[in-house]
C-alpha cells in the first residue's frame, strides 16, 4: 500500500528506528530523533543494495 502525505507527516518517532514501507523496495526510515529518510532497497547481481 502506498504511503500518503498525511501518514508520512503524522507518524511519530519511536525509541528505535523503524521503516514505513511504500512498496517495491521504497521505504521511509524514521529515527528516534524524528529525522526521516527515504531509502530505495534493490538487488544487483544477487546482492541486496541499500544506498546510504
Amino acid at each position: 500500500m502506498a504511503l500518503t502525505d498525511i501518514k508520512v507527516r503524522t507518524t511519530k518517532p519511536s525509541d528505535k528506528p523503524f521503516k514505513l514501507t511504500d512498496g517495491q523496495g521504497m521505504h521511509l526510515l524514521i529515527n528516534p530523533n524524528g529525522s526521516k529518510y527515504w531509502q530505495l532497497q534493490y538487488r544487483f547481481g544477487g546482492k541486496l543494495i541499500l544506498p546510504a
